[in-house]
């Protein structure tokens, strides 16, 4: 069967994609930018690639005439608190009209469980693009998910975030609303089974695990599997943007997405119907169980996606190629060079920079740093990476954006996405002579930006110079 996989670089499309492959389908890649598809080299022989941003106008024979079915997994939540809803509108009717005239016969939608009569924008956006998904030429199946938990997940994330920063916690009374999480692997099972299954047809399911918990049982529950106890408090004085703020600054997640699930925390999400569990035969995996499953994927490195690799979740919003291009003129520099004896073992350092591994010299400064643009309303250094020692263009690396991740040229550039007067570069390349190069770019904004810049110079000697060497000589990051 050949499918078309919209969102293919998202955190469900990530995990369905590998699936689809192994079942032996042609699949087709719909992403809004090539080079921000994450996968290794042997996978993208194996698929097909086009380019499309479902916001714009539709452009005639976009889409291949011969899919026969095709995932819709385009979601705007994270992207803004104001027009997300009309940004998703957009792009199911815009979906509509591309594959308009192909012979596809079935559409996939995950979206959210919408039993509650009182629906979050968020809710009722989900259940809005379902609306205009059902007027497309093609049989739509709808799965309508809760909390989906699972290692990288958004609510796995910030569940982990809030049990492993915070013992003790003073919480929103929304701790106490009562939802129905789903691993999700059960989600992948689900979205898989349906494909091409004539009884599930226009027609849309609640998908949930058995387990119907409040958040705070869900916090407590993640305590117990973890080994230790956490003690909950909830508050009723606490609103929604005070909320917001409270998980913007304990977890990793961006303040636009903390400020959208606060809104849809006030909601009971809890499935009515069992049917789809029946027809397919699945029993889905206990809240507890998909937090051990999540955790040994971690502990194996074995984390296929995460949400914080998304576009939204730092400071660039447009294609990375704008930014690929280094500036020449109006830059402040730090440039340092190194010889090294073992090129390759040097190469793999820099391929293992950031996260667990740190930055190879004054990681508690970095660490300050991170705090110092988190207290700002930037990113910090909470999203870590997503791949021990694995980089692909568009990944997060704690406070920057990887734009080139280039091992035959021996090249890796970042971008910074913590608040700045001024945009900033980072990059590594080690040359045909066996010379490490490592430059810091800074083009600043104004005279503020300059003064940033010299403000820090002195840090920069002992920082840079020290990481530039504990690369190249094999050292232990201090």
């Amino acid at each position: 069967m050949k499918i078309l996989l919209t969102g293919a670089n998202g955190y469900i499309g990530m995990r369905l994609l590998p699936q689809l492959l192994d079942m032996g389908h042609e699949v087709v890649c719909a992403v809004r930018n090539e080079a921000r598809l994450s996968v290794d080299a042997d996978t993208r022989e194996r698929i097909s690639v086009i380019e499309i941003d479902f916001l714009e106008e539709p452009k005639p024979n976009s889409i291949p005439n011969d899919i026969d079915a095709a995932y819709f997994l385009i979601h705007s939540m994270s992207s803004s608190t104001q027009d997300f809803d009309s940004m998703e509108a957009q792009t199911a009717k815009n979906f509509n009209i591309m594959v308009e005239k192909t012979q596809i016969k079935q559409v996939v939608y995950l979206s959210g469980i919408v039993n509650d009569d009182n629906l979050s924008k968020h809710l009722q956006s989900r259940k809005n693009v379902e609306e205009i998904l059902y007027e497309g030429n093609f049989n739509l199946t709808v799965l309508r998910a809760g909390i989906i938990v699972g290692s990288g997940s958004s609510s796995f994330e910030i569940i982990r975030d809030l049990c492993e920063k915070l013992p003790v916690m003073i919480t929103p009374k929304w701790v106490l609303t009562k939802t129905q999480p789903i691993a999700i692997r059960d989600v992948i099972s689900f979205l898989t089974g349906v494909l091409g299954h004539k009884e599930t047809y226009n027609d849309s399911f609640d998908i949930a695990g058995p387990d119907v918990l409040t958040y705070k049982e869900m916090l407590h529950q993640y305590a117990e599997v973890r080994g230790f106890k956490n003690y909950i408090w909830t508050v009723p004085i606490m609103t929604p943007k005070l909320s917001s703020y409270w998980l913007y600054f304990v977890t990793s997640t961006s303040y636009k997405l903390a400020l959208n699930l606060v809104d849809s925390m006030r909601i009971e999400v809890v499935a009515k119907d069992k049917r789809l569990q029946n027809i397919l035969n699945i029993t889905p995996h206990t809240y507890k169980n998909a937090i051990d499953l999540a955790f040994k994927k971690i502990e194996q490195n074995l984390v296929i996606s995460s949400w914080k690799d998304s576009m939204v979740s730092g400071r660039i919003h447009d294609n990375l190629e704008k930014h690929i291009q280094v500036p020449k003129y109006g830059i402040l520099k730090d440039y340092k060079h190194v010889k090294v004896n073992n090129p390759n073992e040097v190469l793999q350092r820099i391929w293992s920079i950031g996260g667990e591994t740190g930055w190879y010299y004054g990681n508690w400064l970095w660490k300050i740093r991170g705090f110092l643009d988190k207290l700002s309303g930037g990113v910090g250094l909470r999203r870590g990476r997503t791949h021990a020692n694995k980089i692909f263009a568009g990944d997060s690396l704690d406070f920057w954006r990887v734009l080139l991740a280039d091992k035959k040229t021996k090249r890796l550039l970042l971008f910074a996405e913590m608040k700045l007067p001024g945009e900033a570069w980072l990059e590594f390349k080690i040359d045909e002579n066996n010379v490490l190069h490592q430059t810091a770019t800074f083009r600043p904004r104004g005279l503020r930006g300059r003064l940033y810049w010299y403000s820090i110079v002195p840090f920069h000697y002992f920082i840079f110079g020290g990481m530039i060497k504990n690369i190249a000589n094999q050292k232990n990051s201090k």
